[in-house]
């Protein structure tokens, strides 16, 4: 029996996908991509989506969602240049949450080399307090919820 733990995700398990370029100050002194980056192509790809989609104004709108955890596993290491895809899906929506999971793909690997989540709470602009997903939102993410 194998370890599901252990197994890089498949690029078939995820509904969207965003091509992101690595650049030479995204490697470390170890000569891969340091793993804060990682964390910068998580937050890409969810907020191209949304923008994308039209459901997330992070300037005016009213509704914006807050990480409030995230992790990562590695699989296989990224390096400058690598070409690199992040594939996208929703684990988990809630009333006000959402669990975004992504997965780094090296080229056009079947396998992801790293992959990861984090957890939005989405609140009010002004008071911080969690509110429920705009009806907009929710459609836009139930498209991704595998």
């Amino acid at each position: 029996m194998s370890d599901q733990r252990n197994e890089a995700p498949a690029r078939a398990d995820y509904a969207h996908f965003l091509p992101i370029g690595t650049r030479w100050m995204d490697n470390d002194v170890y000569g891969h991509v340091n793993n804060v980056v990682y964390y910068s192509y998580f937050d890409t790809v969810v907020n191209q989506f949304l923008i994308s989609r039209g459901v997330l104004d992070f300037a005016h709108g009213e509704v914006i969602g807050l990480v409030v955890e995230t992790g990562c596993r590695y699989f296989a290491s990224l390096s400058f240049p690598d070409p690199v895809t992040a594939g996208l899906r929703v684990a988990r929506l809630g009333n006000s949450s959402v669990r975004y999971e992504v997965a780094l793909f090296r080229a056009d690997e079947a396998r992801a080399a790293a992959a990861g989540f984090f957890v939005h709470v989405y609140v009010n602009r002004h008071s911080r307090r969690p509110t429920l997903l705009p009806d907009n939102l929710r459609r836009v993410l139930e498209t991704l919820v595998v």
